[in-house]
């Protein structure tokens, strides 16, 4: 039985289908992304979705979606499914639906009357370009596929609305046809396997809606033009293959071409393969560069999400060469920005002040998974330039207080950390100063510089400048940071220190090199379990401290409020998991791996083999934001991997 099925009773209810998704992605930016239904329930969705270079960075719908139509006799049952102005659902294709699992790819059953169709669907790596391969199973008479396919041509957080620019001729093609609604836009190839009658019929579709873009507060109405249809006669047994892309295909190759693509495939037939398969979802290839996708639908590639992320989607799996290349191409990033001030145009945030550290803990991560000799050998010199860097105070907004030895930086105007959503212009939760995670996350840099340092045969006293600082700041940091209560304040300000109960302290005590002893950290996650800890991660406020705020839900205003005042985070889970395995060794493995179910439990809901960028802070804990988060992901695999190795 397939890890990942769904009966017909959950998939004609709507009301639970539509909230399960699902994400298919080429390692290039492109993706596809619907509900299990194919009724598109957010303006990011479409079958065909991709960044175009010479536009910008930003992706684009050029293929909504599909509507699939069986004729048998002259009659005909439409399998497509749109919501429309007020709500109405049509036409309702959903109560064909029989059967949907999705092992190695995403295979849909539908039956009408005798006939028994199945349609499965795949992106080709590193090419923008989808197929689906529908095959009749079963038939009792001549049966007629009919395929009618909605173009948007639109920017994905953008809604298409009817005009008279779009042009409304299509190009014959071989077994299809080509379109482009607009200037600037590449040309969709639509193509079969098998010979393809092509009717124009060229129609504006009026008023779709996306529910989930109206539950935000957000526009939600478009029209999407229909060019005409395709008709393609199938017998029992036959299938034919649909190829949606932007350069043409040979009709020839397609059967090949997804028989190689499946071949390559990893089944989702567990909790660890459904992680490995989303992690692999995020990774973007550029020529020589490599990057990773820091959540879909959004789509942005963002530096602190790629150091964060990048160990547990890389090495966490073994694809140890991938974590190479894309940490090359990120640390060229920021060895440009510290010495000349240089941003990067497609490496968002590379200028933020934690990037250095984050740098220095993925790193650390490439350390214990490889050994110290093959880090000192790829790491050594970037480890000792960046520590040698915030040492210098070469960065604009990260500045060593040479007497304790700790970092501060500035937040008030501009958000400094993770924590970075914004109100009216400024910071919702204006930290600034010095920061808990900041000047942890510094310390165990040092720690790990130095040591790097000495396996790479590095100066003495250049090693020793190294701990030299990471001494000088310990006593500091816990007369700063260490309250009465036990717990770490979240940040302080120069007479003000922030008594928020956070789980930023999770990360102070989760590193490999803690500036606090045994018992005070111990102390510390003590709190942290008491008053952050749910099945889904660590919660961003504990519900004792003013302002919390679970919910993510309302109005872009209500969820910018809410994002970092409550809502629970997977990604925290892997400091805590740290933390805890640190303090209670062995004897607390069998704890983390309990705490994990409560992620297995989410493969079967929102984005189905993923994790959501955040959580309802309170019961029943529902995802939220983007349907597929990197950092999310990774952090979890990195603590399926923790486990493994300490069962071995």
């Amino acid at each position: 039985m397939s890890y990942l099925k769904f009966d017909k009773n959950l998939l004609i209810n709507l009301d639970q289908s539509l909230t399960k998704e699902m994400l298919r992605t080429n390692q290039a930016g492109a993706y596809h992304c619907s509900t299990l239904p194919g009724c598109n329930t957010r303006k990011q969705h479409g079958l065909l979705v991709i960044p175009i270079p010479e536009k910008d960075n930003k992706n684009y719908v050029l293929l909504s979606s599909l509507d699939e139509t069986v004729i048998q006799h002259g009659a005909e049952f439409n399998l497509g499914l749109h919501r429309y102005r007020g709500g109405v659902m049509a036409p309702a294709g959903h109560k064909y639906i029989r059967e949907f699992d999705c092992e190695s790819v995403p295979r849909m059953t539908y039956r009408v009357g005798g006939v028994i169709l199945t349609k499965e669907k795949l992106f080709i790596s590193n090419e923008n370009r989808i197929l689906i391969r529908y095959t009749l199973v079963d038939a009792h008479s001549a049966t007629t596929l009919r395929f009618k396919p909605f173009l948007a041509f639109r920017e994905s957080n953008a809604l298409c609305v009817q005009n008279d620019a779009v042009r409304r001729d299509t190009e014959p093609a071989d077994n299809g046809v080509a379109a482009c609604l607009y200037d600037g836009f590449p040309t969709l190839y639509m193509q079969f396997s098998r010979k393809a009658r092509w009717v124009a019929e060229g129609n504006w579709y009026n008023g779709i809606e996306y529910v989930k873009d109206l539950e935000r507060g957000v526009p939600y109405c478009e029209d999407l033009w229909v060019p005409g249809y395709f008709e393609v006669p199938l017998r029992k047994g036959e299938s034919v293959i649909f190829s949606a892309g932007v350069e043409p295909v040979k009709p020839a190759s397609l059967k090949k071409m997804y028989e190689n693509e499946i071949a390559s495939r990893t089944p989702r037939s567990s909790f660890y393969n459904c992680l490995k398969n989303a992690a692999k979802q995020f990774y973007v290839r550029d020529g020589e560069d490599m990057y990773v996708i820091s959540g879909f639908p959004w789509g942005v590639v963002l530096a602190r999400n790629t150091f964060m992320s990048l160990p547990g989607l890389t090495l966490a799996i073994d694809h140890f060469d991938d974590y190479r290349r894309i940490m090359a191409t990120a640390l060229r990033a920021l060895d440009a920005f510290l010495a000349t001030g240089e941003k990067h145009s497609r490496l968002q945030g590379i200028d933020l002040p934690d990037i250095p550290l984050w740098a220095m803990w993925a790193m650390q991560q490439y350390d214990k998974s490889m050994g110290r000799e093959e880090a000192a050998r790829m790491y050594a010199a970037e480890a000792a330039g960046i520590a040698d860097a915030i040492l210098d105070n070469t960065h604009p907004n990260l500045r060593v207080d040479h007497t304790t030895g700790l970092i501060h930086t500035l937040g008030t105007s501009t958000p400094a950390s993770w924590m970075n959503s914004m109100m009216h212009g400024r910071p919702v939760i204006p930290r600034s100063g010095l920061l808990v995670e900041f000047n942890a996350l510094w310390y165990n840099a040092l720690v790990f510089a130095a040591k790097l340092g000495e396996a790479a045969g590095m100066p003495a006293e250049r090693v020793a400048r190294w701990t030299e600082a990471a001494e000088k700041m310990r006593r500091p940091f816990a007369d700063t940071f260490l309250n009465e209560a036990g717990y770490l304040y979240d940040y302080v300000d120069g007479t003000f220190a922030d008594p928020a109960v956070r789980p930023n302290m999770a990360v102070a005590i989760g590193l490999d090199y803690s500036p606090l002893d045994r018992r005070q950290r111990k102390g510390v996650l003590d709190v942290v379990t008491r008053e952050l800890l749910t099945p889904k991660g660590l919660r961003t406020l504990s519900p004792r401290s003013y302002g919390y705020r679970p919910f993510y839900l309302g109005s872009p205003e209500e969820r910018e409020l809410a994002m970092h005042q409550g809502p629970a985070r997977p990604w925290l889970m892997g400091f805590y998991a740290d933390a805890y395995l640190r303090v209670f060794g062995m004897s607390g493995v069998g704890y983390i791996d309990r705490m994990l179910i409560g992620f297995e439990d989410e493969m079967s809901q929102g984005c189905i083999g993923s994790l959501s960028q955040l959580y309802d802070g309170n019961p029943p804990f529902a995802g939220r934001g983007a349907v597929s988060h990197a950092t999310n992901v990774a952090e979890v695999l990195r603590t399926l991997r923790t486990l493994k190795k300490l069962n071995v």
